[in-house]
């Protein structure tokens, strides 16, 4: 069963005319610190897709059931000996040497390894963070050759309501951007793209999970025309 409980700092911000009340901390997201790419990760990814394109066990979400997330969801998106490989790189990248799902007191759950697809019409960028009880690294991998690369991942920073500049990330004691602002309610000009990370099949995005960040876009409008994208969430 997929859980879609721990979404709250990403979904529970909602658009209002009151101004978020905290300034978050700011640090330039950088290659190598913050974020780190694997280009041509899987040596197999045609047939991960094709495998993910003949799935029949798809959760919908909005606007095809009354939910919060968008598109398509299944798991398991890759195989164990695929997960191993990614995870491999993870550990050797982060100089991690355990890397695992966690589960909150409350049975909450990330979707972790979840093959996710979401077209042009069914969401738009939400930035957010995820949730540092439940993770320390998430990732992406990009399951669609044909899509632009304008569909990658940006990372954002607070706008803040005189125009200047805020943070980007949630440090300790909050594990959410929720629990970080203070407030479930944001102006819908409250976050600006700050650095964009291009779309490209077969790419591994990894990226510290309280970074506030989101899909740049999505596309397409039929299953193989999506954009379709494998999601990870690990505790280190």
């Amino acid at each position: 069963m997929i859980d879609d409980r721990h979404r709250t700092d990403a979904m529970a911000l909602k658009p209002t005319g009151k101004p978020a009340s905290r300034v978050l901390p700011y640090r330039k997201p950088t290659e190598g610190r913050d974020f780190w790419l694997l280009d041509d990760a899987l040596p197999n990814a045609l047939q991960v897709r094709e495998r993910c394109l003949a799935k029949t066990d798809w959760i919908e979400g909005y606007p095809h059931k009354p939910e919060s997330w968008p598109g398509l969801r299944a798991i398991p998106g890759l195989e164990p000996e695929e997960l191993a490989h990614l995870e491999s790189w993870v550990k050797q990248t982060t100089g991690t040497r355990k890397l695992w799902e966690e589960t909150a007191p409350d049975g909450a759950r990330l979707n972790h390894n979840c093959v996710q697809v979401v077209g042009e019409d069914e969401c738009q960028p939400r930035p957010h963070t995820d949730s540092l009880k439940l993770c320390r690294y998430a990732g992406v991998l990009y399951l669609n050759p044909d899509v632009p690369e304008d569909c990658g991942t940006s990372f954002y920073r607070q706008r803040l309501p005189n125009g200047q500049l805020g943070g980007n990330f949630v440090s300790l004691p909050h594990h959410n951007l929720v629990e970080a602002l203070g407030s479930r309610f944001v102006p819908p000009d409250s976050f600006v793209e700050d650095v964009r990370v291009p779309h490209r099949f077969n790419r591994l995005l990894l990226y510290r999970a309280n970074l506030i960040h989101s899909a740049t876009a999505y596309w397409g409008f039929d299953l193989a025309e999506k954009r379709m994208a494998a999601v990870f969430f690990w505790m280190a």
